[in-house]
């Protein structure tokens, strides 16, 4: 099975296999996230994750683009998750996380996409939990709102994936560079793309309908809005760390006054 992000032993679900299976929530559930600073969405997530993270498109020149809610601005660290396992109150977690410990997947005998589990994940047991077989060995309902998910998730990631590389053939998309310094050592997130707002305005009719019609615009517009984020993710850093972009520094966001 090819490598899948967050996953470390994902087998496909085998209803005589994990028949007695059952899954809980860890009390660190997601661990598996916490060495990442980039978590992909799809475009119907675009509203809810704006509100919290900087909204980017990924990829290389001439290559495929996706995109992703940037949640960590050094290699190897989210900023949404603390030392034991949880995902920052309040914030908005998306559904690629939500996802694990299940994913729709390609096994290495079959081109088909497979629901798989991570074997691994500790909240996976037969003795406490969600069932997911009955005993007959038919899917139970919360297996099937699993199911129901995964699908759905895969389908608008598609699309998503489309919109991405749209925007990309329309020439809409330039490259984003944030360096993060710290003790004199330095790190650069490259790979990172936005949409160039003087661009946008300059295409031609004929395509601002089609992007309106395919419900685009709203999408980037939620991709720009959330770019204001950026100080929100400069303000979880330590004090010791500044970073900056191709505009110069960024501060962190400033805490609003209080008011007697």
């Amino acid at each position: 099975m090819a490598q899948l992000m967050f996953y470390e032993r994902p087998i496909a679900l085998n209803r005589e296999r994990h028949q007695k299976l059952r899954l809980s929530v860890a009390p660190n559930h997601f661990s598996f996230a916490a060495k990442t600073n980039a978590v992909p969405i799809a475009s119907t997530e675009f509203t809810e994750a704006a509100r919290d993270y900087p909204i980017v498109f990924v990829g290389e020149e001439g290559g495929p683009f996706s995109v992703a809610a940037l949640v960590g601005l050094r290699d190897s660290e989210n900023l949404m998750v603390d030392e034991q396992g949880q995902w920052s109150p309040g914030a908005y977690i998306p559904a690629f996380a939500r996802r694990y410990p299940f994913v729709l997947a390609k096994t290495e005998n079959d081109d088909k996409l497979t629901v798989c589990i991570d074997e691994v994940y500790p909240g996976l047991s037969e003795a406490s939990g969600e069932q997911l077989f009955e005993d007959g060995g038919n899917e139970t309902a919360y297996l099937k709102r699993v199911l129901e998910f995964l699908q759905l998730f895969h389908t608008e990631a598609q699309r998503t994936t489309e919109f991405a590389n749209r925007l990309k053939a329309l020439g809409l998309l330039v490259p984003k560079v944030i360096n993060v310094e710290r003790n004199g050592k330095k790190q650069t997130l490259q790979g990172l793309w936005i949409v160039d707002v003087q661009r946008l305005r300059s295409i031609d009719d004929a395509r601002v309908v089609e992007l309106f019609r395919l419900g685009y615009l709203s999408w980037i517009e939620a991709h720009l809005v959330s770019l204001g984020n950026l100080t929100r993710l400069v303000s979880r850093l330590d004090e010791s760390s500044q970073v900056s972009d191709e505009a110069g520094a960024l501060a962190a966001e400033a805490a609003p006054a209080v008011k007697h």
